[in-house]
């Protein structure tokens, strides 16, 4: 295992991370072009407690290898107690196996944790079935189900 440095996202960062989600979508008009990342990246700094990460391996002069985005959510349910949601968990595909996902899943915890959250929820594609083993190696359980209404009119 290979230790990454975990840190919140730049705006330098862009291009790189949508290389990364280029990796995990159907094709590429699934990817944001930069300009239309770069306006959603200056929504995205307004939301208080949304965080974009990134995590850079020292051996390769910083390069962004991983990335994923946190939600902490208040909730007046559960005594107030905040909830938090991961999304958008990518390693580049030459990179995996190096522990690195663990690593990130391991620093989206902690921040849950700081922020006091009585649960960390993520949602994975049904057919990634690798990343289902992934997740439940790190202590996630199935929980429920999940319902989406996807190209709202």
């Amino acid at each position: 295992m290979s230790t990454v440095h975990i840190r919140e996202a730049r705006q330098a960062d862009l291009e790189s991370v949508l290389a990364l989600y280029a990796a995990i979508e159907d094709g590429p008009a699934d990817v944001l072009p930069l300009e239309e990342a770069q306006a959603v990246w200056a929504q995205f700094a307004r939301y208080p407690s949304y965080r974009l990460w990134v995590a850079c391996d020292p051996a390769q002069h910083g390069a962004v290898v991983g990335t994923y985005a946190l939600l902490v959510m208040h909730n007046l349910a559960h005594r107030g107690a905040p909830s938090a949601i991961v999304e958008d968990v990518v390693v580049a595909q030459d990179q995996q196996g190096r522990g690195i996902g663990r690593q990130m899943m391991a620093h989206a915890m902690q921040q849950a944790r700081e922020a006091g959250c009585y649960k960390l929820a993520l949602s994975s594609n049904a057919r990634r079935k690798g990343a289902h083993a992934f997740y439940e190696s790190l202590g996630f359980a199935q929980h429920g189900l999940s319902f989406v209404v996807e190209n709202l009119p």
